[in-house]
């Protein structure tokens, strides 16, 4: 249980129909038990029903097997085994959609593969069978951002060691010229500093800023990278505005050529599915699990009606159905462990997620990150009765899905620090305020951290300068050299 607790609801999905392969005791309900409540019962009949139609008989004929059935199931005992009200009532689905819960599947648009549009370029250039061969070995060396990150000298040896194929560094470069010559310009770089001038030369070198862009890139990449504008107008001798002019043409290119060209199915596995669905209706919060994709589970009854068949022949029995037996016991056991695991997550889940949205109510009503209190997992722990280590397993990996976005429950946990006024204050609060503050600086004149520290104190936040930093590493925000902009 704790082990499915930990994992979101997309990993959930591929857990249950794991299980679903491994176990034939569990067995996944059709879609239209949800909307059919008369279904239940179908589902509980579903071996008397399956011999019924079996049957080419009158109606009359029909009605006697079903009552044969019938008084079987009345005399029926599994003793030792399972109980006769435990196979019926085991059912997982519940009813986890929101009223207007209807989520159709979006079709995905397709796209060419990134290295077999790299290999149909390679067929229309004239090259002999060996060149051809060092071609599609470098091409299956291209990662997905159109690098090639090994090293010529590695791959030589590799060829030589793996392929039969002898050839030297020079030979592989030239290849690499003819590659580097492909479309989406920029692929087969070694580095970023490669990747970028060979996009430069393909554009017009008649436009004085795209000449200026190139020689800034070529030889003075490093001062570039680190923003040391100052050196750069002064080693080349130009005006802010030729280097400002350069800048904007470097920033139009692509550090990433082959991210143009990535497979439409692999955007697939970064979308976020959210584990909960909050919604808010007439002033009231309403909170569902998100079981869009999570199948409904029940005991097979086949193998429940296999047990009963040999607990009638007690005396006729083989070690054979003595073995038979205990494997069915030892499935059945399993899958009610299973079901009981999956309802006692979705309890705790919910629970939890309850106490976290009355714990942070301003919040969830407007969405306003300045209502969002400090809260540790402590605070739910004890809200729930729950064992701090269970509520960070709950918060690890899950979405929920408000009127107002979708956020990671890990983002409502926060310390919090006392202002001047004594006010408590989360520290997701003062990030936001150095963002702010941040994202309005003049980037000709960045802000430093000590500069934060003082702005923080006039707003009545004590901060010391280290843990301005912490908080802006925690943001992915440079140090105010790197950002600074002309």
């Amino acid at each position: 249980m704790i082990k499915l607790l930990e994992i979101p609801a997309i990993q959930l999905e591929q857990r249950i129909k794991k299980e679903l392969e491994e176990n034939p005791i569990l067995e996944e309900g059709e879609d239209e038990d949800y909307d059919n409540p008369e279904q239940d019962d179908q589902d509980d009949n579903s071996a008397e029903d399956r011999e019924a139609e079996d049957f080419e008989g009158t109606g009359k004929e029909e009605e006697e097997v079903r009552d044969k059935n019938d008084n079987d199931n009345e005399e029926f005992s599994l003793e030792d085994y399972i109980e006769d009200d435990d196979i019926p009532n085991y059912r997982l689905s519940t009813n986890n959609y929101s009223d207007d819960d209807k989520r159709p599947e979006i079709p995905l648009s397709s796209s060419t593969n990134f290295h077999s549009h790299l290999e149909s370029q390679l067929g229309m250039r004239s090259l002999t069978g060996k060149q051809e061969m060092l071609a599609e070995y470098i091409l299956g060396n291209i990662d997905e951002d159109g690098y090639l990150r090994r090293k010529l000298e590695s791959i030589v040896d590799d060829l030589a060691f793996t392929q039969n194929i002898i050839t030297s560094e020079l030979e592989l470069y030239e290849i690499l010229q003819i590659v580097q010559d492909f479309d989406p310009a920029g692929v087969g770089a070694r580095d970023l500093q490669e990747c970028l001038l060979l996009q430069l030369e393909r554009k017009d070198q008649s436009d004085p800023s795209l000449v200026l862009a190139r020689k800034i890139i070529k030889s003075h990449f490093l001062e570039f990278t680190r923003k040391h504008y100052n050196k750069i107008v002064k080693r080349l001798n130009i005006t802010e505005d030729d280097l400002k002019g350069a800048i904007d043409e470097i920033l139009k290119l692509n550090p990433k050529p082959g991210s143009s060209y990535s497979d439409a199915m692999q955007h697939t596995s970064q979308h976020i599915v959210p584990d909960f669905i909050l919604d808010l209706k007439d002033g009231e919060f309403v909170l569902t699990l998100n079981s869009h994709n999570v199948p409904e589970l029940r005991i097979n009854r086949t193998y429940s009606e296999m047990i009963e068949t040999y607990s009638h022949n007690k005396k006729k029995r083989s070690r054979e159905d003595k073995d038979t037996i205990n494997f069915v016991k030892q499935k059945l056991d399993s899958a009610r462990w299973f079901i009981d695991a999956i309802i006692q997550r979705q309890n705790t889940l919910l629970l939890t997620m309850n106490a976290i949205i009355d714990y942070q109510r301003e919040y969830f009503e407007e969405g306003d990150e300045t209502r969002l209190r400090p809260m540790i997992l402590k605070n739910i722990a004890e809200k729930t009765g729950l064992d701090i280590s269970t509520i960070s397993r709950v918060a690890n990996s899950k979405y929920i899905q408000t009127h107002f976005g979708i956020f990671p429950l890990k983002s409502f946990f926060s310390e919090g620090l006392q202002s001047d006024s004594g006010e408590e204050v989360s520290t997701r609060e003062i990030k936001n305020i150095l963002a702010d503050c941040i994202d309005k600086e003049d980037k000709r004149k960045p802000l430093t951290d000590e500069k934060l520290v003082l702005i923080l104190k006039n707003r009545g936040y004590n901060i010391a300068r280290r843990t301005v930093a912490k908080y802006r590493e925690q943001l992915n925000i440079p140090v105010a050299r790197l950002r600074k902009e002309l």
